[in-house]
């Protein structure tokens, strides 16, 4: 019974961490927004590579 609920918590945050990665890479490349875009940064930084590259 314990060896099952080790299981699927270890599972269960596998998942919760390639969900973050996803999220941030689909923030970054502007197909979603929580509206909270300061807080991670990831505003600023499409802004800065946008800039960058029509100079």
């Amino acid at each position: 019974m314990n060896t099952l609920k080790t299981i699927f918590s270890g599972i269960s945050l596998f998942f919760a961490g390639i969900w973050l990665v996803i999220r941030i890479v689909l923030e970054y490349f502007g197909f979603i927004s929580d509206g909270n875009d300061r807080t991670t940064g990831i505003k600023d930084l499409r802004d800065e590579y946008r800039k960058a590259n029509y100079r």
